[in-house]
């Protein structure tokens, strides 16, 4: 998965739900979390994530990146922060984008953005970008590998 284009936010369901089909006068999800397929009709609100973003101080940070600011925070982790404490979720929210619209941005909406980070990452799908020196040591191995390769195919012809 490329995007959150498939991943949406349903008014009035919990979690997150994966696109996976359409019908006449709405859609269907599927539950991230559990599984279960339902109906969601027009008249229903629903949010692409791909849609979704973070008033900051100058800017719209589209929720792909506060999830990578968080994912790089918590190297990786679930985030442990209680989700009934408001001030420890505006100090966690704080510390991965000090940039972000305090007077917008309310404490329902970081709960929610650390639900959603948490719910993806568990289920793998969280959009992680690897860093530059891991991609690029990916690409050099296989050229490498495919090099000797050939070498030694050449060599058993002779």
């Amino acid at each position: 998965m490329e995007d959150y284009s498939k991943i949406l936010a349903v008014s009035g369901k919990p979690g997150l739900q994966k696109l996976v089909g359409q019908m006449k006068n709405g859609i269907v999800v599927e539950s991230i979390e559990d599984g279960k397929r339902f109906p969601v009709y027009m008249s229903e609100n629903t949010s692409a994530l791909e849609d979704i973003s973070i008033y900051t101080e100058d800017k719209e940070l589209p929720l792909k990146e506060v999830f990578q600011k968080i994912h790089k925070s918590l190297s990786g982790k679930p985030c442990e922060v209680k989700l009934k404490d408001n001030k420890a979720l505006s100090t966690f929210f704080e510390k991965v984008l000090p940039s972000y619209d305090k007077d917008r941005v309310y404490t329902s909406d970081i709960k929610k953005v650390v639900k959603w980070y948490n719910i993806l990452l568990k289920s793998d799908l969280l959009i992680v970008e690897k860093t530059k020196a891991v991609d690029a040591k990916k690409k050099k191995a296989p050229g490498k590998k495919a090099a000797s390769a050939k070498k030694a195919t050449a060599a058993s012809k002779k």
